[in-house]
């Protein structure tokens, strides 16, 4: 599998871009790029951006328009009209936009210190994990492009997934993983192993949520098929237009779950009783779509009953559980256990305050008197955010904001920056900052607790953020901001909670300051 960008003669259908105005693509029609960031704005999720982008003023003359993406240009401090009513709601998190997001910030593996469970379909065959990539007797062009994308052996969950994935006959199996270990390399090398590149028709079918996402796994795709140039890649994503009546000779079909069901029904492109690896790939994100629940079971209903199915989610909550069950069955299951966090290595502050204002004073009061090598800021909502990344330049820092009016490549770019140490200050609401880990973050600053939808403590959430400073084995420290009785309240839950005193901090005296940095 070579890269698209080499000619026609690849076969591989690329997406001509997100709306429905493509001209038809046949297999001798030129392979055409992925469309530029800015072509998926019938996507709810990019309208809404579309919206907040209209309400965006910028600081520095950053416009954040669809067609004048520049995020590597700039910090990004993006100043949000305070008449603007939707700058002032919380974020609503998108789990799509989050996962995509990580996909792009990932340079590598993480390292995941999670155990791993497997409950086997049955408890008598013998249990075996793998400690290296040869034990699994690949292809040698699949071996030769497991090693050219960096693994050099397997991650956790490979270990235990792929003896389960590549076994003969070949297994079920649902999979909880984490963005970022592994498990996308470990389900197409599932696919490029069953493939049979002499039967020129679909035989691996994957489904993810969106667009965006199965760009990203055609890219892993074609990264591991590297090195085996007869298989072929097509994509089952809206915009693809085919000929009707028309056979799809390529091996694996990536889409997303409406456009497969027309190309597997309707339309017939795709003979689904052919198909021997289906895979569900970010299945708590495709319950949260609207249709894609329903249009996915359809899929499954269609196919062979010896075909191999795989489901993979980050999280398994009971609507997410009871969906894999209906689309997998007789499944292996891999969970990770969860290990708990803990805060011993952080030590944890309260500032009182009467008002954002002094809120702010304590901040500037709080990095004058102590050196903090890079900090994470967190507001409650867009136009907190906004207000404060504007007041801290104002004051000359390197400020870096993460916003939800930015687009994901946006993000994706300010992360990058803020990990290169070219920001030094990262203000940001909490869901853009979901799975960020940067080793130099010394100091976690609450601007805003953290509270649900209903207005009460968010343990886990506090957990999160103020865990990225005790991370590596270094000492963090915590300050939040504490402006009403209200707020009052909800941090004395939150130390309840964790059994852990929050000190109290008076940031007008240095000298107190300066013991808490020693």
């Amino acid at each position: 599998m070579t890269s698209p960008s080499v000619g026609p003669e690849q076969g591989l259908l690329r997406p001509h871009g997100a709306h429905d105005r493509a001209s038809p693509a046949s297999e001798s029609a030129s392979t055409s790029v992925p469309p530029a960031p800015g072509t998926m704005a019938t996507d709810s999720w990019a309208l809404a951006v579309d919206e907040q982008e209209a309400a965006a003023e910028s600081l520095s003359n950053l416009h954040l328009k669809e067609e004048k993406i520049k995020p590597e240009a700039n910090g990004a401090v993006v100043k949000t009209n305070a008449n603007s009513e939707k700058a002032d709601e919380e974020e609503k998190e998108d789990r799509a936009a989050q996962s995509l997001l990580n996909k792009l910030i990932r340079s590598n593996l993480v390292d995941n210190t999670n155990q791993v469970e497997v409950l086997q379909r049955d408890p008598n065959s013998p249990l075996y994990s793998v400690k290296s990539f040869e034990e699994l007797r690949l292809k040698p062009q699949l071996l030769q492009g497991v090693y050219a994308m960096g693994f050099n052996r397997p991650s956790k969950i490979q270990e235990n997934a792929l003896p389960l994935m590549l076994a003969e006959p070949p297994q079920n199996l649902i999979a909880q993983s984490q963005s970022g270990t592994g498990k996308t390399a470990a389900f197409v090398l599932a696919m490029l192993s069953q493939v049979e590149p002499a039967n020129r028709y679909p035989q691996c079918l994957c489904l993810s949520p969106t667009y965006e996402l199965a760009l990203q796994t055609g890219k892993v795709i074609e990264q591991m098929g590297k090195f085996y140039p007869e298989l072929k890649l097509a994509y089952a994503v809206r915009g693809n237009k085919l000929e009707r009546g028309q056979k799809i000779s390529e091996h694996i079909v990536i889409g997303t779950p409406g456009t497969v069901l027309d190309w597997c029904s309707k339309l017939k492109f795709i003979d689904p009783k052919k198909i021997k690896v289906f895979v569900l790939d970010e299945a708590d994100v495709m319950i949260a779509t609207q249709g894609h629940q329903d249009q996915s079971i359809r899929i499954q209903r269609m196919l062979p009953r010896n075909c191999q199915m795989l489901l993979f989610s980050a999280t398994f909550e009971d609507s997410v559980w009871k969906f894999a069950q209906k689309v997998v069955p007789d499944p292996n299951i891999i969970k990770l256990k969860r290990e708990e966090e803990t805060l011993d290595t952080i030590k944890q502050y309260y500032v009182l305050c009467n008002n954002r204002d002094e809120k702010f004073q304590a901040l500037c009061n709080l990095y004058g008197a102590i050196t903090i090598a890079q900090a994470m800021i967190f507001c409650h909502t867009r136009k907190t955010a906004s207000w404060l990344a504007a007041e801290l330049s104002k004051e000359g820092h390197q400020v870096a904001l993460l916003s939800g009016e930015m687009m994901v490549e946006q993000r994706a770019a300010v992360i990058e920056r803020f990990r290169e140490g070219k920001e030094k200050v990262l203000v940001t609401t909490n869901v853009c900052a979901r799975g960020i880990d940067v080793e130099q973050v010394s100091v976690v600053i609450n601007f805003d607790l953290p509270v649900d939808k209903d207005g009460n403590p968010d343990n886990e959430t506090y957990l999160h953020r103020i865990g990225r400073t005790g991370r590596f084995g270094k000492r963090g420290l915590a300050v939040n901001m504490v402006d009403s009785k209200h707020s009052m309240n909800i941090l004395n839950r939150i130390q309840e909670h964790f059994n852990k005193k929050i000190e109290r901090l008076d940031t007008d005296d240095l000298d107190e300051i300066e013991k808490i940095a020693n």
